[in-house]
């Protein structure tokens, strides 16, 4: 090896990023499984994730045109205008592409979407992605590309005549992330926080069942003698004293029952 090859190494290429926070998430410490469809049962999450996402797609998204003077003009005649102010693709409009992408990155701490381009090179639509599905990896060479394992529910400009996971170079995602280690992938917000939430679902779930019970803990009927059908008289007990409905009503014990 030529001395000067050994001080002057070329650095790496970034290791295989692995595209996504799978390892994060799975059983929060309460036992409970925690991912972005689970979480949002939760109230306090749904609100949030409801309120800034309609937050965000309620604000203006103009494309404006400046002025040799330092002014700005809104420019009407500009391409992205229709896609990016009034409809984004033929199935949403940009209040609800807007409010899906936000949803994205609240939940999973990325939000991708697929640029589509006509024969000229214009953009003439954005379809939003799946972010479960998504991988960001790179090549043998080091080049980003992104992943997309397709399925049934994807728009036809997605899936149409392309095998079950599609290719896309950079230039063809839309890609926003969130707080993420590499500046590439971000880390989803319930991932990162999966013990405080399963901590509530658990919670939750202890509650229902609580008061499904009558709000009282689990008891014990004792029988002097040897009874035939336990399971019968667990059922009748349980069918009028159980629930809340029920609760704070006088049982009657018969034949030395306790």
């Amino acid at each position: 090896m030529n001395i000067f090859q050994g001080i002057f190494k070329a650095r790496d290429k970034p290791n295989n990023l692995g595209g996504g926070t799978s390892f994060l998430w799975g059983g929060a410490s309460s036992g409970k499984v925690v991912n972005e469809r689970t979480a949002m049962q939760m109230t306090a999450v749904y609100s949030c994730v409801r309120i800034l996402s309609e937050a965000i797609a309620g604000l203006p998204l103009f494309v404006y045109k400046y002025g040799d003077d330092g002014s700005k003009d809104k420019h009407l005649d500009h391409p992205l205008w229709h896609v990016l102010h009034d409809e984004p693709n033929p199935e949403m409009t940009s209040f609800v592409f807007r409010e899906t992408m936000m949803n994205h990155l609240l939940l999973t701490g990325n939000a991708y979407a697929q640029i589509i381009r006509n024969a000229r090179g214009e953009v003439v639509a954005l379809y939003p992605l799946m972010p479960d599905r998504m991988t960001v990896d790179r090549d043998s060479q080091g080049r980003l590309f992104y992943r997309y394992r397709k399925s049934s529910d994807d728009p036809p400009e997605v899936s149409r005549n392309k095998p079950s996971d599609v290719i896309l170079a950079p230039s063809d995602v839309l890609h926003i992330l969130g707080l993420g280690f590499d500046g590439l992938v971000g880390y989803s917000p319930i991932a990162m926080a999966k013990n405080a939430v399963g901590l509530a679902i658990a919670a939750e779930e202890y509650g229902a069942k609580f008061f499904a019970n009558g709000a009282a803990p689990s008891g014990v009927l004792e029988h002097p003698g040897t009874i035939k059908d336990p399971e019968r008289i667990r059922q009748s007990w349980q069918s009028t004293f159980g629930g809340s409905s029920n609760s704070n009503k006088i049982a009657v014990l018969e034949e030395g029952l306790k």
